[in-house]
């Protein structure tokens, strides 16, 4: 039972940790237009955002694939840049057709933010005899994480929209940008070029 906890608590230090906050920006860029009323939906994107995580976590574990850390640590605030530019362009503009492309999206950025870990993931747990047990309890503490996550974002967006009157185009407008602006230097720190 010890060792559940010490890699469900580094699941949620993995998202809540400060000083590596790409999660947080990713899931507010993911979830800044929706509300309460939709919480099945931003559950669900929360969740393939676990499993893109934890695929991408196996395939490196277990040595299916290796990717060059370079690249990834440049593709993830690429993906935070996309998820909060496609807020701006979308705003206030039904998206309902654009669900399953989301979660395909949605996924496609877990692996990639999985892929971010995996060689720290790999080196705690090269001693393991059961990965595939310790992945599940990463999993879990990542997704409660990420869950906290989304309600602080849906909590904050009820209170700017309902109480301070934002138009709920204004809200992602402005949360979106604020992304944007926390990622640019993210990105120049981890440019290619």
């Amino acid at each position: 039972m010890e060792e559940f906890w010490l890699y469900f608590k580094l699941g949620l230090t993995h998202v809540l940790d400060w000083n590596a906050y790409d999660h947080v920006l990713y899931l507010t860029a993911l979830v800044a237009s929706y509300t309460f009323s939709s919480w099945k939906r931003v559950f669900w994107l929360a969740s393939i955002f676990t499993i893109g995580h934890m695929l991408s976590l196996a395939l490196a574990a277990y040595n299916v694939v290796s990717v060059d850390t370079g690249i990834v640590e440049f593709l993830i605030p690429v993906s935070i840049f996309v998820a909060a530019l496609y807020n701006i362009f979308t705003a206030g503009k039904p998206n309902a057709s654009k669900v399953n492309l989301l979660y395909f999206i949605t996924l496609f950025f877990g692996l990639i933010h999985g892929f971010g870990f995996s060689t720290y993931f790999k080196m705690i747990s090269e001693s393991a005899d059961h990965i595939s047990l310790l992945l599940v309890e990463f999993a879990l503490g990542i997704e409660v994480a990420q869950l906290l996550v989304v309600a602080v974002v849906l909590i904050l967006a009820s209170i700017f929209q309902n109480i301070f009157n934002f138009a709920k185009r204004d809200w992602i407008l402005v949360i979106s940008a604020l992304i944007i602006g926390l990622t640019l230097p993210i990105l120049k720190e981890n440019w290619l070029w």
